[in-house]
């Protein structure tokens, strides 16, 4: 298991901490772990599955027939 820092979630998902924030809150990211008292991280897994989520849901592309 790996976990991701802040730094390393913001390459990863482009979104501002402030606004994964308010995801994790609403329940539509994958919570935090408390690592130390001033440490936080993510499970690197979690966010990846998240991530493909995304791209399922995405509309396939017209092709042409």
């Amino acid at each position: 298991m790996r976990l991701l820092s802040k730094r390393q979630l913001k390459e990863m998902v482009l979104y501002s901490p402030q606004h994964i924030a308010r995801l994790e809150k609403a329940g539509k990211f994958p919570q935090r772990v408390q690592i130390g008292p001033n440490r936080v991280g993510w499970v690197e897994a979690e966010v990846l599955d998240w991530l493909q989520e995304r791209l399922d849901g995405r509309e396939a592309p017209n092709r042409p027939s």
